[in-house]
């Protein structure tokens, strides 16, 4: 069977789960399962990746293994340089997965992998130049080109959380203050919510008897659900959200001017109450706008195992490219080797002939002596 066709299994790592699934060429999922993310322990995180490989593999044969890690990736794919939710700091997972499975191992930033099937299987098929951005706890996200993820010189490209869009606003985690995560993700989201709460609004009603009259049990779900029945608080913190979002989009557009942004993580499960107001925002606040071509703001389609296929599918990539590497080496190595025993054998050819023509010249100076000199033998 072709590499192309076989199987691999990605894996998802966060901050509180390992997932991972058996996936087709198809993108399709044919088995999955989960662990408990040890967050303190390097070596545990990769003792729950072997076991979770170890497990799947006893029930289909697979060719490679990818792992999406939430958390700077070197440029080479094989260490996570930082993860924020994880104890990585300039982990070798690469190559300390690969000795414990014995089987390729592809490591790419979880949005990078994500954003890859998007492109293959979901909102993004068909497009050239391709921006996602996950919106979950803060923000992530990726950009293809030509059907080429574009990493950056270091591996950290697409970090866009991290614009500043509020001088002097909300304090990051990163150490700056009014990063774009502070006003378009799902901690901004619930940090609003809560505030409003907490304020002994009255408009916040619907809020605090969802959470129990309790406004720390607020969450991003929580404001989503409740907008989508209607609740008019909770549609007005998701458009603000949302707002947020365009004028996001429209920066990164400034710079990269891509055809479509595809949209995903938790947040973007409130659909059209989010995309909505971020396409208004995002035309409003386009450079050039009313003089140049918009791109598309679509949902993303896989969800939360976006990561997951993705992974794997760049795990089948790898695996085909290194095959590919072996049999152009083998055939060179062959070639190389076949060309040196040519030239071994007129080698040696021309010496033999050398030696002929050394021995006869020899007889015929010896013939020659022996007529000059009288000698009776000759």
């Amino acid at each position: 069977m072709a590499l192309t066709q076989a199987l691999t299994i990605g894996i998802d790592i966060g901050g509180t789960k390992v997932a991972a699934g058996v996936v087709d060429p198809e993108g399709n999922i044919l088995d999955r399962l989960r662990r408990d993310t040890p967050t303190k322990d390097p070596k545990e995180t990769e003792d729950a990746i072997a076991d979770i490989v170890h497990d799947l593999e006893s029930r289909h044969d697979v060719i490679a293994v990818g792992i999406g890690a939430a958390g700077f990736v070197d440029g080479t794919r094989s260490s996570v340089l930082f993860a924020p939710h994880l104890a990585w700091r300039h982990e070798p997972l690469r190559d300390a997965v690969e000795r414990r499975l014995g089987l390729p191992v592809v490591v790419e930033n979880d949005a990078n992998a994500a954003a890859w099937s998007e492109w293959r299987f979901g909102g993004g098929q068909g497009e050239s130049h391709l921006v996602c951005v996950t919106l979950g706890t803060g923000i992530g996200g990726a950009i293809l080109n030509d059907g080429a993820l574009q990493r950056g010189k270091f591996g950290i490209a697409g970090e866009f959380g991290h614009m500043q869009v509020v001088p002097g606003g909300h304090r990051c985690e990163c150490g700056n203050r009014g990063c774009w995560e502070q006003y378009a993700s799902g901690n901004a989201l619930t940090r609003e919510a809560r505030e409003l709460a907490l304020s002994g609004s009255p408009v916040a009603h619907n809020l605090l008897r969802a959470a129990g009259g309790d406004p720390r049990q607020i969450n991003g779900p929580m404001v989503t659900e409740l907008a989508k029945d209607g609740d008019p608080v909770a549609v007005e913190l998701l458009e603000e959200v949302g707002r947020w979002l365009g004028i996001g989009l429209a920066n990164l557009a400034a710079a990269l001017d891509p055809g479509t942004f595809v949209i995903g993580g938790g947040v973007s499960d409130a659909g059209e109450l989010l995309l909505a107001p971020a396409r208004e925002a995002f035309k409003r606040t386009l450079t050039g706008r009313g003089f140049r071509p918009e791109a598309r703001i679509v949902r993303a389609v896989l969800g939360p195992e976006a990561g997951m296929v993705g992974a794997a599918d760049l795990a089948r990539e790898e695996a085909t490219w290194l095959r590919r590497v072996r049999v152009k080496t083998t055939a060179v190595t062959a070639k190389t080797a076949a060309a040196r025993s040519t030239r071994l054998e007129r080698a040696a050819r021309k010496s033999a002939a050398r030696r002929t023509g050394m021995r006869t010249a020899a007889s015929e100076a010896d013939l020659h002596h022996a007529d000059v000199n009288g000698d009776p033998d000759a």
